[in-house]
């Protein structure tokens, strides 16, 4: 099946990619020519787990394509996927600009009958605006679908070829054949694919990744409330997760979620309601509970070193806004680092992936290092912000050799608190005892 693929994000590369990987024929369209010619000629810009050997062989046998020309890229598709940009405004709605110019081009360009899919995630309603756009200089038929994306930055190709389910929102039987036929591979061991109303698909979207959201604010509001009454949230995740009516998942207390998905969905789908004259209170709470929990160690940092950080030098483990991606968007990490640097800290930093796009986004006054044992060098703490692999069972005796003091404040509950104890530690994690140099 001939498909075209706007835009070159997360989503619409991870979609083109695994399209292609299925036998089909795409072509990618994006407007930054220096990154399609980066792409043509075999880099891939973003890091995320297998696409990189999926792209090099789609690549090598010419079944995924690359253009800054959308007339070129659409004139053959019989499938035109809509993987654009939909930031949060200032009033924190969805802004459709990119999807909303990409679909008034497509009205003149169409020459036969196209399925034309919002993939971005988008408030309700949108189709109806794009079948709008394009109908008002199309003189051909086509349909608007909506088919939002469930991928988890580090999981996503696993994700995109192992679905758990495939949501289609059209009202259109043409279209609903056309796309039951394009997701039959990933859909073989029974996985459902499940039609339904385009608006409901496009809210079906936002209220599974604000429940998600819901459910991480609610772990954190009870881990701040352990450290209150002396309760182990380990314990009590371990005690409610069991229980199937809530399950194990997204239950791993922090300092709080970001990315590219929840905090804007959770903000867009509170619009919306307040647009369509409901409040969302729960909508409310669950932003105000993950804004405060971005910087809840900062307090603990500041009482461990007297509410003086102008001599302190903090170490920092991980910059993206979790392990696997190199995405920083609304990362944790970089709301601590902000804070600390007001405080007058002095930072080294490491990620391994995350670096370079810190560097290039922000101009934070800090040092960068080669690996992790060479950002503690000097430090007299470490701040630990995403739990990539490689930090859960580090060189203990490296990070003491190479910290002015044995202390970790750890945002991801990454290590066991006896075994912290036992080291002689001064360990600060997330809603579990404080383990002290003297116990």
């Amino acid at each position: 099946m001939e498909i075209a693929v706007i835009g070159t994000g997360y989503v619409g590369l991870v979609t083109g990619t695994c399209f292609a990987e299925t036998g089909n024929n795409v072509t990618c369209v994006d407007i930054d020519a220096s990154k399609v010619e980066r792409m043509k000629a075999g880099e891939v810009p973003i890091y995320e787990p297998m696409l990189d050997v999926l792209f090099e062989r789609n690549q090598r046998e010419g079944r995924l394509h690359f253009t800054t020309n959308l007339a070129d890229a659409i004139d053959k598709a019989k499938i035109i996927f809509l993987a654009l940009p939909t930031p949060p405004g200032e009033d924190g709605s969805a802004d459709l600009s990119y999807i909303l110019n990409v679909a008034n081009q497509l009205g003149p360009m169409l020459k036969d009958y196209k399925v034309i899919v919002d993939k971005s995630t988008v408030p309700v309603g949108t189709c109806d605006l794009v079948k709008e756009a394009i109908g008002k200089s199309a003189k051909e038929q086509f349909d608007v679908v909506s088919n939002p994306e469930f991928l988890r930055e580090g999981f996503a190709v696993e994700d995109f070829m192992k679905p758990d389910r495939v949501v289609v929102g059209t009202s259109s039987a043409r279209a609903k054949e056309v796309m039951e036929e394009l997701y039959k591979p990933f859909t073989r061991q029974g996985n459902p694919i499940l039609f339904m109303d385009e608006r409901s698909a496009e809210l079906t979207k936002y209220a599974a990744n604000a429940f998600l959201a819901t459910k991480i604010s609610f772990m954190n509001e009870i881990a701040n409330f352990c450290e209150k009454v002396g309760a182990d949230v380990d314990a009590v995740r371990l005690g409610i997760g069991s229980d199937t009516r809530i399950g194990k998942r997204f239950l791993f207390p922090g300092i709080g979620y970001g990315g590219s998905c929840f905090p804007k969905d959770v903000q867009a789908l509170a619009k919306s309601g307040v647009d369509a004259g409901y409040e969302f209170k729960i909508l409310k709470s669950v932003m105000k509970v993950n804004e405060r929990q971005k910087t809840s160690l900062l307090g603990p940092i500041l009482e461990h070193f007297n509410q003086s950080l102008s001599n302190v030098k903090i170490a920092i483990w991980g910059l993206a806004f979790k392990p696997d991606t190199d995405d920083i968007r609304e990362a944790p990490a970089l709301y601590m680092i902000e804070h600390l640097l007001q405080a007058g800290a002095t930072i080294s930093a490491y990620d391994p992936e995350a670096m370079e796009n810190v560097k290039r986004q922000k101009n934070y006054p800090i040092e960068y290092a080669q690996d992790q044992y060479s950002a503690l060098k000097d430090a007299d703490a470490l701040l630990i912000c995403t739990e990539w692999g490689v930090f859960r069972t580090p060189d203990f005796d490296k990070i003491s050799a190479a910290l002015n003091a044995k202390v970790i404040f750890d945002g991801r509950n990454l290590y066991d608190l006896d075994k912290m104890r036992k080291l002689g530690y001064y360990y600060k994690s997330v809603g579990r005892e404080t383990v002290h140099f003297d116990n």
